[in-house]
């Protein structure tokens, strides 16, 4: 495990953990890290929800298909971020979403109740996993806030519009980039791509924004 340690210093679940303690928890919480190629299946919807997985190389998708096979991105997770921590923490069934590796990918999983319940060892770094888990459930509840924000807009336009102004919010400047491919982004906005290319190009063509491949700038 320790070829990781510099990805692991940098997730969430771990802020605050020197690295000699976070050597004895990984081995205490039966840590195990597993290979996956890209678009290999990670989780699959109907999986049991019991891990907890952080990416330590590469990254991964998280999607939603309805009943008529319609596909939406409900985010990303790259180096050092966790995801499918919701599901394992609130012990439903399976895991009701699908997560993707977006490329060569090394997966660290968690079973979420080495984490939940103390060990017969009691050891104290416990207290510690459990805030900065829950710290971390709540700031990604933030975000599926503003994802529904985003998809609750009635229009391409205005969906679209929220998106980008969120993330020049985030990066604090008003020329970024976007975590997404143009097909990704219209399954993350859930609109058509080509109705999202349509306005796109409107938007270029007003003055409002520029855009080359996944780079834009408010205008």
């Amino acid at each position: 495990m320790k070829k990781y340690m510099e990805v692991l210093k940098k997730c969430p679940l771990f802020l605050e953990i020197d690295e000699e303690k976070l050597e004895k928890m990984l081995v205490c919480l039966g840590a195990k890290v597993l290979a996956f190629d890209k678009k290999y299946t990670v989780f699959a919807e109907g999986n049991p929800a019991k891990y907890i997985g952080i990416v330590l190389s590469g990254s991964v998708q998280i999607v939603r298909m309805d009943y008529y096979g319609n596909r939406s991105l409900l985010g990303n997770a790259g180096v050092a971020e966790i995801f499918a921590e919701s599901f394992a923490c609130a012990q439903v069934e399976s895991v009701p979403v699908t997560v993707i590796a977006n490329e060569p990918s090394e997966i660290m999983f968690i079973d979420c109740s080495h984490i939940l319940y103390t060990c017969a060892n009691g050891c104290e770094f416990h207290k510690k996993l459990i805030f900065n888990l829950m710290k971390n459930l709540a700031v990604k509840n933030i975000g599926y806030h503003r994802k529904i924000d985003i998809t609750s807009k009635r229009t391409t336009r205005d969906k679209l519009m929220t998106y980008l102004m969120y993330c020049a919010q985030k990066e604090g400047n008003t020329s970024f980039e976007i975590p997404f491919d143009r097909q990704e982004l219209a399954d993350y906005l859930e609109v058509d791509r080509s109705g999202l290319s349509v306005e796109i190009g409107k938007l270029k063509k007003e003055g409002i924004i520029e855009n080359i491949k996944n780079r834009f700038t408010l205008l």
